[in-house]
């Protein structure tokens, strides 16, 4: 039996609807552009650890933006750059 999966932290919902309805297969988005959608500021780690940006749930909640929206994010820390890409099936 499939468990169901884990509801997106309201914080981050609008970032999962954005990529969620993309069609692109990989989508770049600036950190500033993130915080566009979300409507905070990301937190000072994320900008300094590419850790945050794990993909497996182990850093924290956010992940599941991107990951219930069936993408991986690779930070480009340097130039403040996130590509989400959509996960092979």
């Amino acid at each position: 039996m499939i468990s169901p999966a884990l509801p997106v932290p309201g914080p981050y919902r609008p970032l999962h609807a954005y990529l969620d309805g993309r069609f692109a297969d990989s989508v770049v988005l600036t950190f500033g552009e993130i915080e566009d959608l979300i409507g905070f500021a990301l937190p000072d780690l994320a900008r300094v650890q590419p850790e945050w940006w794990a993909n497996d749930g182990t850093r924290g909640i956010e992940c599941r933006a991107w990951t219930q929206a069936s993408r991986t994010a690779k930070p480009n820390l340097f130039a403040r750059t996130v590509l989400f890409e959509r996960d092979s099936i």
